[in-house]
């Protein structure tokens, strides 16, 4: 499946306007899924039960595969009022709360179990720091695990530092720091990385399984780092406004909707990421794997440059409750 391409900027604002005419319930929502993927099915499901639970009052119209923009531009979008929801990476909920870019810290948390434990712990502050910011999420999901793609094999930091490597644009602090530990990051909007990967701009990028196979980048990159880099998140949100003109009666039904069709989504989303890597090596993704020693290397790069960062990209009092939680409540899972 490819990306799909952007619409005529004309033509979505015709969109969008149409979608607004139907008035302040019908809830125009943005996302990078592409279309018929996991994802997107599962949103369909969403909007589907919505309109069920509402009787038509309140509708749901899904914008998938980039056509509104990147997660950034979604964002914007919402807060002045051309979109009213998204379904965001960690990526995305970290440009409006930069908090949550913590439980996504690289080589912190390392299993399933610990998302699931610590995300559970730390979801109340994220969600008052996002209604403070305006907006109220209505559910949270495991993405899946972020690895390495490459043009050239990726197996130490120093294969890392030979290649151009792909980051989502807005954080120049972590630019900055990549930079000074001396890998080599060029910053873009995540609708731009095929065609980056086709002109040479980068040659390798950290992206999931499922989503480097719905998108095709791995076509690009055909090879896989099989150490897992960091766990991506992801949340549906919606902004506050949007959510204060439905109903109060018909909020608590819809909210409960979402996170039940969420859950009901993780475990298809676990194993069509495991199938997606089983199609790609099918045709010719080559995973390289990584011994503790070399895992050790990635992880003196990873702590050595986290604290460069505090105050910036990470919040040192929320890395340190994590740790402590893996250390306490969330060990051994």
């Amino acid at each position: 499946m490819k990306i799909p391409q952007l619409l005529h900027r004309g033509a979505l604002t015709l969109l969008l306007g149409a979608s607004f005419a139907l008035g302040a319930q019908a809830i125009r929502l943005g996302s990078l899924a592409p279309a018929d993927s996991p994802w997107d099915l599962g949103l369909k499901r969403i909007a589907a039960e919505w309109s069920t639970i509402s009787k038509g009052s309140v509708t749901l119209k899904i914008y998938p595969g980039g056509i509104v923009g990147d997660e950034m531009d979604m964002i914007r979008k919402m807060r002045i009022g051309q979109l009213n929801a998204a379904g965001l990476t960690g990526i995305g909920l970290c440009r409006i709360l930069p908090t949550i870019l913590n439980i996504q810290a690289p080589m912190l948390i390392r299993t399933d179990e610990q998302l699931a434990c610590v995300l559970d712990s730390l979801r109340p502050v994220f969600e008052k720091g996002l209604e403070e910011k305006g907006f109220v999420v209505l559910s949270w999901q495991m993405v899946g695990w972020v690895h390495f793609f490459s043009k050239m094999p990726i197996v130490t930091p120093a294969d890392l530092k030979k290649q151009k490597l792909f980051v989502w644009a807005g954080d120049a602090d972590a630019v900055q720091i990549w930079k000074e530990m001396g890998f080599h990051p060029v910053p873009l909007a995540v609708t731009d990385l095929m065609s980056s990967l086709q002109s040479g701009m980068v040659d390798c990028y950290s992206a999931t399984s499922l989503s480097s196979a719905s998108y095709q980048w791995f076509g690009l990159a055909k090879n896989m780092c099989g150490m897992n880099w960091a766990p991506l998140i992801g949340g549906l949100v919606v902004s506050s406004n949007s959510w204060s003109k439905i109903p109060a009666d018909l909020r608590p039904k819809l909210l409960e909707s979402a996170q039940k069709i969420s859950a009901q989504m993780q475990n298809e989303i676990r194993a069509k990421d495991a199938e997606a890597l089983s199609i790609m090596k099918q045709n010719g993704l080559t995973v390289t794997s990584v011994s503790p020693q070399d895992e050790a290397a990635w992880k003196s790069v990873v702590d050595s440059g986290i604290p460069k960062l505090y105050g910036k990209s990470f919040d040192k009092a929320i890395f340190e409750a994590i740790t402590g939680y893996l250390q306490g409540s969330c060990k051994g899972k």
